[in-house]
Parts: C-alpha cells; sequence; structure tokens
C-alpha cells in the first residue's frame, strides 16, 4: 500500500451503480461546506463541484463523463472516507494542491447507467460543437480556473489486457496534441505524472496497468485540453480477474488517484523521470467475456465453430445494482482471441430453437 495510506471502501456506497439522487444527498449532508452547484443537466440534475485544498498547484478533475463509468466517482468518494481517519494525509496533500473535483458531469445517463447524455450525445466528443448542456459547464471552469492539471477519469471494457494475459486493471494517458502525436513539455508534465503513478501502483498489482493509445482524436476532450496547455491525464479502470462488479479496480483506482494527486503536489509542473512513461505497456485489445470453443451445430451439414460472448451491462427498472446480460459478439474462428472464460464444447451440441447461435443477441442456447 502507497506510504501509510490504509484503503477505505465508502460504506455509504457499496454498488458499483450510483444513484445521482444518493450521490447528492451525501455529499450536501456531509460536505455542504466544500460544494457548490455549478451547474444542470439537461433533465435538471444539478453537477456539483467540490472545492478542497488551499496548495499552489491547482487540479481540476471530473467523473462520470460517460454515466456509465463510476469508478472514479467510487474513488473520490472512498478518498473522502480514507482522509476522515488518516486526517494527517488529508493535510499534507492538500497544503500543496487546490483541487476542483466536478462529481458525476453526465448524471442523466448515470442515473439510467447510459454512456450518454440524454439527448445521445458522447461528451467526450463534444469539445468543439459544445451540443450538450453538460460539456460547456466543465469546459468554461478549466478556461477560467487557471488550472495546472487536469484528470479526465474514465473507465474501460473488459476486453483490454497488458499482455495477451494480464487484463489493464489501470491504464493511463497523456494525450497528445496532433496526429503527429508531439511531445511537448504539456505532455511532458503529464507523462511524468503517469510514471509516479505506474512505479507506486506496478508493484502492488504487476502487469495489470498500460497505457492507452495515444492517437489523436480532434474532438475529444483530453486531447483538446492538452492541446491548448492543460496538461491532462486519462485514467482507465478495467478488468480485474473475476471481478465485474469491480471491487478490485476500485480499490486500485482509489490508491490511482491519491498517487497521481501526491506526484502533482511533488512534482508542481516538473517533467522528472517523464521517459519512464513509454516502458508501461500499450492496452492490447485481446480478450471477450466467455469463449465457447470447437461449438458443434445442429446442422445438416458439420459445422463447428467458436462462440464469443461479451457482458452486456443494464440497469433495470427498480433495481439498486446493474445485471450482466451476455450477448453474443462473434461466431467462426475466433482465432487468437482469449475469454476470460473458455468453455470446450468438443464432442458436444448446440441448443437452441435456432440452429445458429444470432450475433448481438441475448445467449440463448445451451451445450449438452
Amino acid at each position: 500500500m502507497p506510504e501509510n495510506l490504509q484503503y477505505r471502501q465508502n460504506p455509504n456506497f457499496p454498488n458499483r451503480y450510483i444513484s445521482p439522487e444518493k450521490l447528492f444527498f451525501y455529499l450536501q449532508k456531509n460536505f455542504r461546506n466544500y460544494i457548490s452547484e455549478v451547474g444542470k443537466s439537461y433533465l435538471g440534475k444539478p453537477i456539483y463541484k467540490m472545492k478542497l485544498g488551499n496548495g499552489a498547484v491547482k487540479v481540476l478533475a471530473w467523473s462520470q463523463m460517460h454515466g456509465n463509468e463510476s469508478n472514479a466517482t467510487h474513488a473520490m468518494l472512498d478518498l473522502l472516507e480514507i482522509f476522515k481517519y488518516q486526517p494527517q494525509l488529508k493535510e499534507t496533500l492538500f497544503s500543496e494542491i487546490a483541487l476542483d473535483f466536478i462529481f458525476m458531469l453526465n448524471p442523466d445517463g448515470s442515473e439510467k447507467w447510459t454512456r450518454r447524455n440524454a439527448l445521445d450525445i458522447d461528451m467526450n466528443r463534444d469539445f468543439l460543437k459544445l451540443s450538450s448542456k453538460e460539456f460547456p459547464i466543465l469546459k468554461k471552469i478549466a478556461e477560467d480556473g487557471d488550472y495546472q492539471y487536469g484528470l479526465n477519469l474514465h473507465e474501460q471494457r473488459t476486453i483490454f489486457t497488458t499482455d495477451g494475459k494480464n487484463p489493464a486493471t489501470l491504464s493511463f494517458l497523456a494525450p497528445s496534441v496532433n496526429h503527429q502525436r508531439e511531445i511537448n513539455e504539456t505532455r511532458k508534465k503529464a507523462m511524468a505524472v503517469i510514471s509516479r503513478i505506474y512505479e507506486n501502483l506496478n508493484p502492488l498489482i504487476p502487469n495489470q496497468i498500460a497505457r492507452y493509445s495515444d492517437e489523436f482524436y480532434p474532438t475529444s476532450v483530453g486531447d483538446n485540453f492538452s492541446k491548448i496547455g492543460l496538461p491532462t491525464i486519462l485514467f482507465e479502470g478495467g478488468h480485474f480477474i473475476d471481478d465485474y462488479k469491480r471491487f478490485g479496480t476500485r480499490k486500485y483506482y482509489t490508491l490511482a488517484l491519491y498517487e497521481g494527486l501526491k506526484a502533482i503536489a511533488e512534482l508542481k509542473g516538473a517533467t522528472e523521470n517523464w521517459e519512464n512513461y513509454e516502458k508501461i505497456p500499450e492496452n492490447r485489445e485481446t480478450h471477450y467475456d466467455i469463449i465457447y470453443r470447437n461449438v458443434n451445430l445442429n446442422t445438416d451439414f458439420e459445422c463447428i465453430l467458436d462462440i464469443a460472448v461479451q457482458y452486456r451491462e443494464e440497469l433495470r427498472n427498480g433495481d439498486d445494482e446493474i445485471s450482466f446480460v451476455p450477448i453474443v459478439m462473434e461466431v467462426g474462428d475466433i482465432g487468437i482471441k482469449k475469454g476470460w472464460k473458455e468453455i470446450d464444447c468438443t464432442g458436444k451440441t448446440f441448443v437452441s430453437e435456432r440452429k445458429f447461435p444470432k450475433l448481438d443477441a441475448e445467449v440463448d442456447f445451451r451445450i449438452e
């Protein structure tokens, strides 16, 4: 565990799903003096910014730009719980930095567990058009706030690994500023912070930390903030073995957030050891959730194939936690792709009302 930090999960938020109303109530009840409403969503839900610390280095962070990516919100809530029991860590950190944390930038999407907002706009591609009601709130705060760092907090799918075997439980990116992927001072500042995080967390989860592709996306938030000179660090929480509720990811995301803030407090804009960023393995897209190997279809000709399945996350009416629905993603020769769970169906038969598995449909077959 980094330094003397003792991880604690915030007991008020045990589920992966976070109800916006529950979050708002918790913040108002416990941190009324630290939060302010900075705007409203398309459906009129409040968007809150928490202000912590009075240090010289100003940091802006935001969570749940994509509504179905709750780990960053959990990480901040867990950090607050940790600081309640270890106030000296909080005092040391926030004497050096001033953090503005925007909780749940997309509360409409968060409520329904959808990536996009209520108008089906992907805010992470809304930097130029400003089509959503919510993203301009973040952009104006960033432009007016004289920040030295930005933390763009997200989650990624279970398909990614670091090496074709170990899951990319955490991935990071210092976004490009142009199509040439030029490494300028702005990117070096972000790379230096990521290098510190990697150095401190890799011993805890070896071979489970990656870096994201730095392909330049002209409309994306991180790329454009970096382009205008704000060192922006992309966090991605990913898969942890046998942990689809992401409790393990949540823990290490929290530690990564703390280590990132601590690195910012210590570096203060320096680019020391930024080159170590290049040593972090790149994300590899290698896995499905389940692969059924060598399935013998019940057809009038010999047909043996593989079936790849991915879980779709859904929030069903009345539930306070998400459900995982298995969806057929690919059939045929899956080849070198792997499954977090693999089932050898040699000598067994596909049983279903239809002769073939249907792509993009819920699994409705069994193997006998």
